[in-house]
């Protein structure tokens, strides 16, 4: 009797423990954090893999006519960008940081609308050329998260513009060359 009350006590023990076992087992949870960095980068990108250029205002063929400026639209801007709600949009601003403009041109660049087949979101739109200066300015306003594709043809197309100021041509001398360094700017509004 006593052999039967252990095995009967013991077979008791098993399947409570199997049915206790099984509902610890048929569901389970855990806790996922999910963090989105901020992200703000910009970089200039060529075809040649140097995106210094240079601006070679253009001589008249014929004696009484004014030399002339000159373009360049080989550099693309790419940037990737993501927004915070409390501030959710960004600008690119451009200046001259470095150098001095040769008396007599002025300097502008202006920013085509995006374009390219790697980038998606809200991307930036352009603003008019602006006139190159000490002084930063909006180039292209609105970006939000975004991002252009990386490399040539992809991103904002840049045109630089050199222009002779026909008010201050006397100023011209064939031996002022402007070195200048432009510096463009992500920054949150």
């Amino acid at each position: 009797m006593k052999l039967h009350k252990i095995i009967f006590g013991s077979a008791l023990m098993l399947v409570s423990g199997s049915i206790f076992a099984q509902a610890d087992t048929n569901e389970t949870t855990n806790d996922v954090t999910i963090s989105i960095p901020e992200v703000a980068l910009l970089d200039l990108e060529s075809v040649s893999g140097n995106t210094n250029i240079t601006l070679t205002a253009v001589a008249p063929t014929e004696a009484g006519n004014a030399i002339t400026g000159a373009t360049d639209d080989s550099i693309w801007m790419n940037y990737s960008s993501v927004v915070s709600t409390t501030e959710p949009s960004r600008d690119v601003k451009a200046a001259i940081t470095a150098g001095t403009l040769p008396s007599g041109v002025t300097l502008s660049v202006e920013a085509a609308e995006y374009s390219g087949t790697g980038g998606a979101g809200t991307h930036g739109s352009s603003a008019n050329a602006i006139m190159l200066s000490g002084t930063e300015q909006n180039l292209v306003t609105g970006i939000g998260s975004s991002y252009t594709g990386d490399g040539p043809d992809n991103g904002h197309k840049l045109t630089y513009s050199l222009d002779i100021d026909t008010a201050q041509y006397g100023d011209l001398s064939f031996d002022s060359v402007g070195a200048l360094t432009i510096t463009y700017t992500l920054t949150d509004n």
